[in-house]
């Protein structure tokens, strides 16, 4: 299991990391970062929204499609999911509601 500081550092990275490739690579998401919240607005001002659950040490992601529940893999230095890794998903998520290609990596 995770210690608290190795999780922040890869939460935190991760949001950052996010937001740096929608900001290059989705310019039409508008997103806002506050209290460890991560809102990511389509134009028809749906929403995902991305945050920390640091007593879990997971990051939750809701889309228009659901609820999911990530967890960091240290060996693969991923979010995942059963089924599922968060930076894939979002472009997925975001795809869907924007209602065209989004690629974030």
């Amino acid at each position: 299991m995770l210690s608290d500081t190795d999780y922040e550092d890869a939460a935190h990275a991760l949001m950052v990391r996010l937001e740096e490739l929608i900001e290059k690579k989705a310019p039409s998401i508008d997103f806002e970062s506050e209290n460890e919240i991560l809102t990511l607005e389509f134009p028809d001002r749906s929403r995902i929204i991305i945050n920390k659950q640091r007593p879990l040490k997971e990051i939750w992601v809701a889309a228009r499609s659901g609820g999911y529940h990530y967890h960091y893999d240290a060996n693969r230095h991923a979010w995942l999911r059963e089924g599922g890794e968060l930076i894939t998903d979002i472009e997925r998520f975001a795809s869907d509601q924007l209602k065209a290609p989004v690629a974030l990596t």
